[in-house]
């Protein structure tokens, strides 16, 4: 099954980015260094960083079921943040989410999550998974709130670039798995 471009939810309009969404992406989130600080891709510095990543976006919707959404408020249309379904197979994924700063602590991320998580069981996905580094207390919570469970035995080494570039760390390896 492909993915719809756009997903609504009760505040949410989840949308498949687009080259003009560039500025925007790299202005709200992207290259904010309070925003990229626990996440598994390097902080854009320049609105190319961002056009790099849309590149990457319409290759993953090329190639798999899905692949990253703009996360927007209804209503206004006012861009939040991203998420997405990173595949790793056709029934296994990977999620997450990022938020610009005046979005964190109103419910979005879970919200947002929450719809990953519908969209991933209708898209066939088995098992999805989400990795988090173990000092961001606010993204466990989120994922925990989802029904995502820490996998003790799938912990990771990975490098969060804004953290420690060329560091391998500890990652908390979330896990869940779909009836389909």
């Amino acid at each position: 099954m492909k993915a719809p471009p756009v997903i609504v939810t009760t505040r949410l309009e989840l949308s498949r980015p687009d080259a003009r969404d560039a500025e925007a992406i790299f202005e709200r989130y992207a290259s904010d260094p309070e925003v990229t600080r626990w996440l598994g891709w390097p902080r854009h510095r320049s609105v190319d960083d961002t056009r790099g990543f849309l590149a990457f976006s319409e290759h993953e919707w090329t190639r798999w079921p899905a692949g990253p959404y703009l996360i927007r408020l209804r209503g206004d249309g006012r861009l939040l943040g991203s998420t997405g379904l990173s595949f790793e197979k056709m029934d296994e994924a990977v999620t997450g989410y990022v938020l610009a700063k005046d979005s964190w602590g109103q419910g979005y991320a879970t919200e947002a999550l929450r719809a990953m998580v519908d969209l991933a069981q209708r898209s066939g996905v088995r098992r999805l998974s989400a990795l988090c580094h173990p000092e961001h207390r606010a993204s466990s919570h989120v994922l925990e709130k989802c029904g995502f469970a820490r996998d003790q035995s799938a912990a990771r080494q990975v490098e969060f670039p804004n953290l420690a570039p060329g560091v391998a760390q500890a990652a908390d390896c979330y896990q869940m798995l779909l009836r389909t």
